[in-house]
């Protein structure tokens, strides 16, 4: 899958800051991402390496119920050593050609929750400086607890519902912390609703 807004997104005149890169292989691979490393030449002619973590788009659900309650899954998060209450969020596929529908399935898997309608919200790049990982988000409306979750061997989630300023107030608190959730409820207040 490619993402043409990236593209629009860059500098007007990048090609003086622009790397080259020589050669990329996969220095690290397990479940879910790979460590990559690409040789580089700079724009002095200096040559060297740079490692970044190499993961599939992602998409992120804010996903509402009938009634106005948020979806949010509670997940054990071992880097961090602590339950983290976040959005519903997963990697897509190699077959994947449909962001929405990549969104509803991984909303499905996480929480059994089917949307009943769904709509792109924002797609960002939220580590890009030592990860190409792309995020697609997406608002989903209608939502009701229609499926059995499908979860990954590694993934401990608790699916429930929360009041929608409550979500609000909590990110706002930092009790919050997950920044694929952040930047979701964050951005979702600034778009034009």
């Amino acid at each position: 899958m490619t993402d043409d807004s990236a593209d629009s997104a860059a500098p007007r005149d990048a090609s003086d800051l622009a790397w080259e890169t020589t050669d990329t292989r996969i220095d690290y691979s397990c479940p879910g991402f790979d460590v990559r490393m690409d040789d580089v030449r700079l724009p002095d002619g200096t040559e060297t390496d740079f490692h970044f973590v190499d993961e599939p788009p992602a998409v992120v659900i804010l996903p509402f119920t009938p009634d106005g309650d948020v979806v949010v899954i509670d997940e054990w998060r071992q880097a961090v050593g602590r339950v983290n209450r976040g959005l519903p969020a997963g990697g897509t596929e190699d077959h994947d050609t449909d962001l929405a529908e990549a969104a509803r399935r991984e909303l499905a898997e996480e929480t059994g929750y089917e949307a009943g309608g769904i709509e792109p919200l924002v797609t960002v790049e939220p580590a890009n400086g030592f990860a190409n990982s792309v995020h697609h988000y997406f608002v989903a409306t209608g939502c009701t607890p229609d499926s059995d979750q499908n979860l990954d061997f590694n993934e401990s989630i608790r699916p429930t519902t929360v009041a929608y300023d409550e979500l609000r107030a909590d990110v706002l608190a930092g009790e919050v912390r997950d920044g694929r959730t952040v930047t979701g409820l964050l951005y979702y207040e600034l778009a034009d609703q």
